[in-house]
């Protein structure tokens, strides 16, 4: 996998036009993202739309870039899967970006994936057992329900509550595909 750290790419940038995409969350990417970075959030990436898309500029290199690298890695194996192999992954992300003081382009601050799922893990959890003491033993099943989704998610590193609430309204961007500020 080929990657690039933040500053040769930065030299890049300037010296021209480059596609630049981050694999992001469009709530993550509205807060803040690189100058120049276009979202396609990793989720429902398409590498042959967006290759296609690319106006005859398909022998350059397309830059992926992540809050950290981890999610950009994944995106670098669908484009490869896909047959296109002339994509970089970015090191360290939009965090070595910002750590760098890139231009960066700030928008409104959300509230992260991660903690909607603790907060409605969380809440269900307290529903549950409060149902289950107030108005009947059963409602207890909902807190375990939610353990054992918790568990699995631990075990499996996939959250089917996490993909549940990235599709909810206040975390997309629209219809285009593309998030922009």
């Amino acid at each position: 996998m080929q990657t690039i750290n933040v500053n040769q790419l930065a030299v890049k940038q300037s010296g021209g036009d480059l596609d630049l995409i981050d694999v992001r969350m469009p709530t993550e990417y509205r807060e803040v993202h690189a100058d120049g970075a276009k979202n396609y959030p990793l989720d429902s990436l398409d590498p042959a739309a967006i290759q296609g898309a690319r106006n005859g500029r398909s022998g350059e290199p397309i830059y992926l870039i992540c809050k950290s690298g981890n999610r950009s890695c994944k995106a670098v194996q669908k484009f490869l899967d896909a047959g296109i192999e002339q994509v970089v992954n970015v090191d360290g992300g939009t965090t070595a970006w910002v750590q760098a003081g890139l231009p960066v382009v700030r928008g409104k601050k959300a509230i992260s994936l991660e903690r909607q799922v603790r907060i409605l893990a969380g809440f269900l959890a307290l529903l549950g057992a409060v149902l289950g003491f107030f108005v009947h033993p059963y409602f207890v099943g909902l807190s375990a329900f939610v353990g054992a989704g918790l568990m699995f998610a631990g075990i499996t590193d996939t959250c089917g509550m996490g993909m549940m609430l990235s599709k909810m309204p206040w975390n997309q961007c629209g219809a285009t595909g593309s998030c922009s500020v």
